[in-house]
């Protein structure tokens, strides 16, 4: 077998150089994902609203996305092995200092941070392993990286969950920052060190004009909702800064001799393909499980380790399609897109079903299904997205893959969670309009049953109940817009076009 890896490395440092990026992955997707079993205590905590406490999710997930595509100038910059020491020991501070928050805003600006420095831990971490592995071993070694991809899912919220529930979220966080110390020591004496290069220099107009649009974008949904859109002189600025940022980033990448992202990568079929299906793929990824815990501990009344556990078979879902995909890597991957997709669709039409009486036993079945179908789309997506790219544009290509995959998930779960608050205020305003004694149902109680108006006690109990039920509309629309997504994703796979030498 021809050894055409980037680093010569022996089979023991391949080894623990995926052992450490694996772990680095896992921290990174259990400090997301752990949030979302926290969300509903935090709140309480906190006192935030439902949609002010998912910012917690979504800043950071933004802030990844905003500092990702600056992964490749930093590590060119400052060394792959000192990024990944120093990301993984600013990763283990902001993560503790999230921990000791005790208002919303310093846990937001933590939480922040946290991203920050765990945005180049996904991006180099996935370099890392195709540079340090044969071209022939890339399918496996994407596939044992996969399935580590999805520990975190479940170890983060099912562990997590059952801190919070015994010693408060603060907990939660806590038990992240001793790996994430091991982590940074294992990167220092296992990555090796690149004969030094020159600098690069960083095109800061680029890099800049990018963030601002993002971060526009990423305000004008997060608090669209809240501030009645465009009513809002805030979100009206927000978006011009947005647009008119956008518009230079494309103008200024077009014109200048080294951008700070080369459009020219676009170029490629597959590259440019890859870019809109995991735009999908982040929309689909983390929606349930930052919308689930609030339904269920708000309106159905689960407990936190209850819901831990939900998003956790998740996780054991993804990893069982990882797995699959591993076995099957002979099967075109463009069939294995349209399968992964295929299961988020029947996973939203599931959750479509839902109601507040819904069962154990549904909720783990659909949470398992799409836990599969995003296990079983994360590798063929990947493979295609690279298959014909140059190995020199990996980082900044894997740079902007990572990107749009995290701002996908930011700009659908601000989506949903303002299409929630909408909805629900919107029918709980028609629905209390029915509660009168001038509506004669309420005169019979053969309708009514324990229902009643006649004191303060029985019209608050109709209040909540109405206020449950309109809520619960609320999720159902954004179940919707989740399985519409997916359906969209499928035929876009079939644009795909594989390599002769990759054909099966």
């Amino acid at each position: 077998m021809s050894d055409d890896a980037v680093y010569k490395v022996t089979s023991l440092q391949r080894a623990l150089i995926l052992v450490f990026v694996a772990l680095s992955t896992i921290l990174y997707a259990s400090s997301i994902l752990i949030v979302s079993a926290l969300l509903p205590q935090m709140q309480g905590t906190l006192g935030a609203t439902q949609d002010e406490v998912s910012w917690a999710m979504t800043f950071n997930i933004v802030a990844t996305a905003v500092v990702t595509p600056m992964t490749g100038w930093i590590s060119e910059r400052f060394g792959r092995r000192n990024t990944m020491v120093w990301a993984c020991s600013v990763f283990a501070a902001s993560t503790f200092l999230c921990g000791t928050a005790t208002t919303l805003e310093e846990l937001i600006l933590w939480r922040i941070i946290q991203g920050i420095s765990g945005a180049p831990l996904i991006p180099l971490g996935h370099t890392l392993l195709l540079d340090s592995s044969p071209r022939s071993q890339h399918g496996k070694v994407l596939a044992i990286y996969g399935m580590a991809n999805v520990v975190g899912p479940v170890i983060g919220p099912t562990i997590g969950g059952q801190i919070s529930e015994l010693y408060g979220w603060h907990w939660a966080f806590w038990m992240m920052v001793p790996i994430a110390i091991i982590t940074a020591i294992g990167f220092r004496f296992i990555l090796p060190v690149r004969p030094n290069r020159e600098s690069p220099s960083l095109d800061w107009s680029g890099f800049l004009t990018l963030s601002i649009a993002v971060a526009g974008a990423q305000l004008v949904f997060s608090r669209g909702q809240r501030l009645d859109w465009f009513q809002s002189q805030e979100i009206i600025v927000a978006t011009l800064l947005a647009c008119i940022a956008f518009y230079m980033f494309v103008v200024h990448s077009l014109t200048t001799e080294r951008p700070f992202v080369r459009l020219a990568l676009f170029k490629d079929r597959n590259y440019a393909l890859g870019m809109l299906l995991v735009f999908f793929y982040g929309m689909l990824n983390f929606a349930p499980v930052v919308l689930l815990p609030q339904l269920l501990q708000n309106h159905a009344n689960y407990t936190d380790a209850a819901i831990g556990a939900f998003i956790g078979w998740r996780g054991v879902g993804a990893a069982l399609g990882a797995a699959f995909a591993m076995l099957t890597g002979r099967i075109d991957a463009r069939i294995m897109m349209m399968l992964g997709f295929g299961m988020q669709v029947y996973g939203g039409w599931g959750m479509m079903q839902y109601d507040l009486n819904v069962s154990p036993s549904l909720l783990a079945f659909n949470t398992i299904l799409q836990g599969i179908g995003i296990g079983i789309a994360w590798i063929p997506i990947t493979v295609v997205t690279f298959a014909t790219l140059a190995p020199e544009a990996r980082g900044e290509g894997m740079g902007m893959f990572h990107l749009l995959r995290n701002f996908g998930s930011s700009i659908f779960i601000s989506v949903a969670v303002a299409e929630i608050v909408r909805t629900s205020s919107a029918n709980y305003s028609r629905m209390i309009e029915t509660v009168s004694p001038f509506n004669s149902v309420w005169h019979m109680p053969w309708s009514t049953g324990a229902w009643s108006i006649e004191s303060n006690a029985g019209m608050a109990k109709v209040a909540g109940e109405i206020g449950r039920q309109s809520a619960m509309l609320g999720y159902m629309n954004a179940f919707t817009m989740y399985t519409l997504v997916a359906v969209v994703a499928i035929p876009l796979c079939l644009l795909a076009r594989m390599p002769q030498s990759d054909a099966r």
